[in-house]
């Protein structure tokens, strides 16, 4: 691939000195064999973040990055690999003790969020938003911190996407026992699957008397989770005709909102 040139302007999203120390071990080594690699991972990183913040196109990277080419097909690389999400979840770590916290979490918030997407390969229609794209199935810790993420079609239910998210939060986070929830996931297949996988699923409810807007317990995290997001102007929208893309690219956001907070508190 072509060699990928040192810039000369730095942009905010870039990543500092001290967040490359943090992830620069996670990053693969050079092969034994072969031409020796010539691009630097940095500047991967570098106009990666600045795509998914700035929410411009491939095409349009600024030519100091190098060609979009190379870093697309590095971005998709380090994606098949997890490089995103090995560098998300070291940050969320690191960012929970920071706090005071236990590095892994042992309770969490689940939620969801339909998003127009007009380049999906296959999509659906949520009939209470009125919206035709992708679902964002997500679970954060009770800070907020993004846990677990799982695209579908915008047709598909929040208990149903709740299901893959259970499946995986006891995979990678095996210590969270106890989730909240509002009542879109009071669904008897949801309650059996979950009380299998040992979790408790806690429903948080509106009031029937309430009038107009309030915050309810719990639940404005995984709400402002999603704000934190579409700061991100990339995400304000799925553009992403790949699942997996939407995914990573939900990552390089989320990581680089923690990583910011560890270094630079």
């Amino acid at each position: 691939m072509a060699k990928i040139a040192k810039k000369t302007k730095r942009y905010p999203s870039d990543l500092t000195d001290e967040e490359w120390e943090q992830i620069a071990p996670l990053m693969p080594k050079p092969g034994r064999r072969g031409r020796p690699r010539e691009v630097e991972f940095r500047e991967v990183i570098n106009a990666v973040r600045y795509l998914v913040r700035s929410g411009g196109g491939w095409r349009m990277l600024p030519v100091h990055f190098g060609p979009w080419q190379t870093v697309y097909g590095w971005f998709r690389e380090l994606a098949r690999r997890f490089l995103f999400q090995t560098i998300h979840d070291v940050a969320l770590m690191l960012d929970r003790e920071r706090a005071g916290r236990e590095a892994s979490p042992s309770a969490a918030v689940i939620d969801s969020q339909s998003v127009k997407a007009p380049q999906a390969k296959t999509r659906g229609y949520d009939a209470g938003k009125k919206i035709v794209g992708r679902k964002r199935h997500i679970a954060v810790d009770t800070d907020g911190r993004l846990l677990m993420v799982h695209l579908t079609p915008a047709d598909i239910s929040d208990s149903a996407g709740a299901q893959a998210i259970l499946d995986a939060i006891r995979t990678r986070w095996p210590w969270v026992k106890h989730l909240f929830a509002d009542g879109a996931y009071d669904r008897l297949k949801l309650m059996d699957k979950a009380a299998y996988l040992d979790f408790v699923i806690q429903i948080i409810r509106r009031s029937d008397e309430q009038k107009g807007f309030e915050v309810l317990p719990r639940r404005w995290v995984v709400e402002r989770t999603f704000g934190w997001m579409t700061r991100w102007r990339r995400l304000v929208r799925d553009y992403e005709a790949r699942i997996d893309v939407s995914e990573a690219m939900i990552l390089v956001a989320m990581g680089g909102n923690m990583l910011r907070r560890t270094t630079h508190p």
